[in-house]
């Protein structure tokens, strides 16, 4: 029998209700505290514990405070990528961001997708999905990133916008949906 971490990470619908899970997010949790309270003087740098959670994290990522992601181990950042202050990444899945992207203040990426049916939904059942982003995107401030989208290289997200569709290489999306700026 899976686990609901093993299960979460094979894309199946898995309780986020559990103590394993649970210990994962404390994990986080004190490791993006530790980030916030770096002094001033450390600005631009990213915390030991924090670098140590993450995924992927070169020397070159800026990862403006505050900042906050639930697990941490699912995101994966490219040389060169800038997060600016209020970013939340909720990785539940893994998150991708391609070399010398840039995201605004407050962005926001969800890899969860609850569950449709009430009960269900009230006993924490959820499914994650991978985002993907690529290499020199720019993505506006207070935009919003849905679980299961991959954005291509170059895009511009615009400030607000909330993507739910996949955005292809060069575009320029805006909107809430995102759309094509035409």
């Amino acid at each position: 029998m899976m686990s609901e971490r093993e299960k979460m990470a094979a894309g199946e619908w898995y309780t986020c209700v559990d103590q394993e899970l649970e210990e994962l997010r404390q994990a986080a949790y004190h490791a993006v505290h530790e980030h916030r309270t770096l002094h001033p003087s450390e600005r631009g740098k990213i915390s030991p514990s924090l670098r140590q959670l993450l995924g992927i994290c070169t020397e070159s990522t800026i990862i403006e405070t505050p900042f906050h992601c639930t697990y941490g181990i699912n995101i994966h950042l490219g040389e060169d990528v800038f997060l600016n202050a209020g970013c939340t990444i909720l990785d539940s899945a893994p998150v991708r961001i391609g070399a010398q992207t840039m995201l605004g203040p407050n962005v926001q990426i969800y890899c969860a997708q609850h569950h449709k049916d009430p009960e269900k939904r009230v006993a924490g059942l959820e499914v994650a999905k991978p985002v993907s982003i690529g290499k020199r995107v720019w993505i506006g401030g207070a935009a919003v990133i849905m679980p299961g989208v991959t954005i291509g290289d170059e895009a511009i997200v615009g400030a607000g916008s909330v993507v739910t569709k996949d955005v292809p290489a060069g575009a320029t999306v805006v909107g809430n949906p995102a759309r094509a700026r035409g």
